[in-house]
Formats: C-alpha cells, sequence, structure tokens
C-alpha cells in the first residue's frame, strides 16, 4: 500500500509541472520588453508551407529560422518570408525530370482542403486574436523559446550525418541562448556571435543516408508530407521536450499555443501564397518535396 500510494503521489506531482511550465510561459511572454529593439522572426520555405497547413510539431521547430529582416517589421512581427518562392516553379514536379510519386492524390487533395478549413476556421481567429492583445515582442520572444527547445532534435541528427562541428554549434548556441539568453527568450548566441541554428530532423537524416522519399501524404493538422517523413515524425516526438510534459492536456495545449504563436506572427502569407497558385494543392506538395531535397542536399 504504501508503494502504490508513493507511486500515486509521484504521478499527481507531475500535473502542476505541466500547468506551471504553460502558466508561466503565457506570463513571461506578457511581461517581456527587454529586447524589442531584436529582429523578428522570419520563416525559411519549409517553415513557410507548414506555418500554412497546421499546427507545429517537433520537426516544424526545428526549422524555425531567426533572421534580420534589413531593419523592417510588419504590424504583426513579421516581414516577407516567401523571397525563396520567387525562383519556386509551381509545375515543377510535374514536368522535371523525377515527377512526384502521388498515388494517393484524391485523398491528399481532400486532407489539403480539410487542413485548409483549419486554419481559416481555428487557427487564423486564434491567432488573429492573440495578435491583437499580446505585443510583438513577447510573441517574437516565444517564438524564440520555442525554438531554443528543439536543440535535441537538431543536436541529435547533426550527430547522425556526422556534422560534428554543426553538432558543436548547436550545444553552444543551446548553451548560450539557455542561460545568458534567458532561457531561449533572447538569442544572443546569433546577436552577438553569430552563430546560427542548424535545422535537421530524423526525415532529413534517413534522406542523407539515401532513403527515398516515398509516394507523397498529406497529414491531417500538419499538412504536406512524404512516406519517409511521415514515418520519420516518431523518433522526432521523443526528441521534443514538450512531449513530456504531464498531463498529456498540458503538452497538447503547449504545443497549440507555440503554433497559434508561430501564426500570429505570420498573418496573411498563406493567402497571399494562396492568391498565386493556379492549383493551390499541386503548388504546397511540390513546394514541399522540392524544399526537402534541397534541405538533404545542404
Amino acid at each position: 500500500m504504501d508503494q502504490n500510494h508513493g507511486m500515486s503521489g509521484k504521478q499527481s506531482g507531475k500535473g502542476p509541472i505541466g500547468i506551471a511550465l504553460l502558466a508561466g510561459l503565457l506570463v513571461f511572454a506578457a511581461a517581456w520588453p527587454a529586447w524589442a529593439g531584436q529582429p523578428s522572426l522570419q520563416s525559411s520555405e519549409a517553415a513557410a508551407v507548414s506555418a500554412s497547413t497546421g499546427f507545429a510539431d517537433a520537426a516544424d521547430q526545428a526549422i524555425l529560422a531567426d533572421q534580420d529582416q534589413a531593419g523592417q517589421e510588419s504590424v504583426n512581427g513579421s516581414a516577407d518570408g516567401f523571397d525563396e518562392f520567387d525562383e519556386f516553379d509551381e509545375f515543377d514536379g510535374e514536368t522535371g525530370s523525377k515527377p512526384v510519386a502521388d498515388p494517393l492524390s484524391g485523398y491528399n487533395r481532400w486532407m489539403t482542403g480539410v487542413n485548409d478549413k483549419l486554419y481559416f476556421w481555428a487557427l487564423k481567429p486564434a491567432a488573429t486574436g492573440y495578435a491583437k492583445v499580446t505585443p510583438a515582442v513577447a510573441r517574437r520572444s516565444v517564438g524564440r523559446f520555442f525554438k531554443n527547445l528543439g536543440y535535441p532534435l537538431r543536436f541529435v541528427n547533426n550527430l547522425l550525418q556526422l556534422k560534428i562541428r554543426r553538432a558543436g554549434v548547436e550545444t553552444a548556441r543551446f548553451v548560450v541562448n539557455t542561460t545568458v539568453g534567458v532561457a531561449g527568450f533572447a538569442d544572443p548566441a546569433r546577436w552577438w556571435m553569430d552563430m546560427e541554428a542548424y535545422p535537421e530532423d530524423f526525415g532529413q537524416t534517413l534522406g542523407f543516408y539515401g532513403v527515398k522519399s516515398g509516394f507523397h501524404l498529406v497529414l491531417p493538422v500538419m499538412g504536406p508530407s512524404n512516406l519517409r517523413d511521415a514515418v520519420s515524425k516518431i523518433p522526432d516526438r521523443f526528441l521534443n521536450p514538450v512531449a513530456y510534459v504531464d498531463p498529456s492536456e498540458a503538452s497538447i495545449a503547449i504545443s497549440a499555443y507555440d503554433r497559434i504563436n508561430y501564426t500570429s506572427l505570420h498573418l496573411g502569407e498563406y493567402e497571399s501564397l494562396k492568391k498565386d497558385a493556379v492549383d493551390w494543392y499541386i503548388f504546397l506538395r511540390n513546394a514541399y518535396e522540392q524544399n526537402r531535397k534541397k534541405k538533404i542536399q545542404e
């Protein structure tokens, strides 16, 4: 009985940890004015596609880029994060040397439509309301905090690909930003030491060792993927610290808050891309596959 009582006490003690983490994050974000003069978040090509289709997961955090905005910010704390799409050919996957394998195109188109509705009916309204009551500087700081939490994913996959120097830079960044940067809410490693992050995930690691992408697959909420990357989200999840927060409801709430915060910094970008696309599904599919190929080759 004593043993059971001890286990029960241990489990009951985990719940407040997750709740306290979420509450502390919200309070800290609202009260963080010290870094107001620092640059805002800008998405990479892959992050832009991810932002347009659903909530963040562990792999998303690995590709959040915190780059200079050439001295400019929008009202929402976001600059044009889609410069890399300027040379993107929407139908390159159809006319290139190797078309994208898409045997599930019917399902994929349908799920793209579902994710599109989730964006307009749930994610965008939540992010818009959040942006109205939370200063952009606080939201950018929260974005840096979650990016810092992505260190295990980046470090392990750089190491698995034998990118030793990059793994060392990731470790140095994590130490500096966690201490001097106050848990990662600031990024002095980049601002003062010119140390950039090196995003890697398990899908990229498999691709590095020659595993093919397989057929294209659109995931509920998460958006464009392929067979290799979809399976890779499982080990990626084990490297996401948020996945270990108890209770599970708190973990889900923290991940949802991360996605809402990220989207609030990129409002309007999804609509801009969609407006100019001839075929929205083909655009997202080919953008994703081309970006993943590029990331693996780097």
